[in-house]
């Protein structure tokens, strides 16, 4: 993994920067993006990484950053998405508003990874990860929107994965379960929804932003997963497959 260079969006939440640190610890050349000037600029000054300002859920915003990482380092080895959002409410109490940012920031930020760098891969090969989540694969209580942005997300990963194998470029993707996040605060600090989301998983506790960062640091890494394509691995104490005792 020395010398590579790799993107990644969402760098200023809980598992984007877990990654960041991981990577730069390898040796790796990072660039990290992220909506959030404060978090995104501490968080480059920490691991020594480039930061761009950037909204994912906009095509040309991600397009810049992968172009502007080609010009200055010359390659690009990898990029993860790490960009996304919770929303746990039932379809009928979800305004359209609500639904529609929960896609944009979810599969669409996904798709806007793909597409701009399939394209900058397309002659040099790559890997791209991206998150989708256990709620994908196994029916929760008041997830319909998240849910269908991250089947998605994993649909996403098995089609673009078929369409550029030829190319050399690995698309996968994680499916985490519940992660102690800034993100997911809400829901961990509270002693009740805290006790009972770690009961839905089969190894009686909550997942940390290490754990499915090294998770994608290793689909990242070619010399390590280069015969891994069109996967969604869960990182999820069991939540999407197996049913806690």
């Amino acid at each position: 993994m020395n010398h590579s260079v790799f993107i990644i969006l969402g760098a200023s939440g809980g598992i984007g920067s877990a990654l960041v640190r991981r990577l730069t610890g390898a040796g790796s050349t990072v660039v990290v993006a992220a909506r959030s000037i404060d978090r995104l600029e501490a968080l480059a000054r920490e691991t020594g990484t480039e930061a761009h300002v950037a909204d994912a859920t906009k095509f040309d915003e991600v397009q810049r950053v992968v172009s502007e990482t080609i010009s200055r380092h010359g390659r690009l080895d990898g990029i993860a998405n790490c960009v996304g959002s919770i929303l746990l409410k039932p379809a009928h109490l979800t305004s359209v508003e609500e639904y529609r940012e929960t896609i944009a920031l979810n599969l669409d930020t996904a798709f806007f990874t793909v597409k701009a760098a399939s394209r900058a891969m397309m002659n040099t090969g790559g890997s791209i990860v991206l998150c989708s989540s256990a709620v994908a694969q196994t029916g929760l209580v008041n997830h319909e929107a998240i849910a269908a942005a991250k089947a998605g997300v994993a649909g996403l990963v098995r089609s673009a994965a078929a369409t550029y194998g030829h190319r050399n470029i690995r698309v996968n993707c994680v499916a985490p379960g519940l992660v102690e996040t800034p993100m997911t605060h809400r829901i961990t600090s509270q002693e009740a929804p805290r006790r009972q989301s770690e009961s839905m998983h089969a190894l009686g506790r909550l997942g940390q932003p290490d754990e499915v960062a090294d998770v994608m640091a290793w689909l990242l890494d070619g010399s390590r997963s280069g015969w891994v394509t069109g996967q969604t691995i869960g990182v999820d104490g069991g939540l999407g497959t197996v049913r806690p005792r």
